[in-house]
């Protein structure tokens, strides 16, 4: 089982960032899929999640309006696109498979907002 993020990166306040996770080693249609972040000094939190199916989508409050998670079954791939970034929205963010009591997670990437 493999989930490898990408796209993350140094990016100022107010840009931009498009994260990618690409899944593999287990049937990825069937997985709820979400996306974590740590930042320093904190707690790994819930940023969003969506469905196997993508039919339900949720955000945490604070991302609401800024960020969208979306998912393509056929590239076996879950995306966060991450607009008008802010300097709390540092953090290494994680992806996250889980099916029950299953839970796969993928090593990380670091988005860092700062001017």
């Amino acid at each position: 089982v493999r989930l490898v993020e990408s796209g993350g990166g140094l990016v100022q306040p107010g840009g931009s960032l498009s994260l990618s996770c690409a899944a593999s080693g287990f049937t990825f249609s069937s997985y709820g899929m979400n996306w974590y972040r740590q930042g320093p000094g904190k707690e790994r939190e819930l940023v969003a999640g969506i469905s196997s199916s993508g039919s339900r989508i949720n955000y945490v409050d604070s991302v609401k309006g800024r960020f969208t998670i979306s998912r393509d079954n056929a590239k076996n791939t879950v995306y966060l696109q991450m607009n008008s970034l802010k300097p709390e929205d540092t953090a290494v963010y994680y992806c996250n498979a889980r099916f029950l009591s299953v839970s796969y997670w993928g090593q990380g990437t670091q988005v860092t907002v700062s001017s």
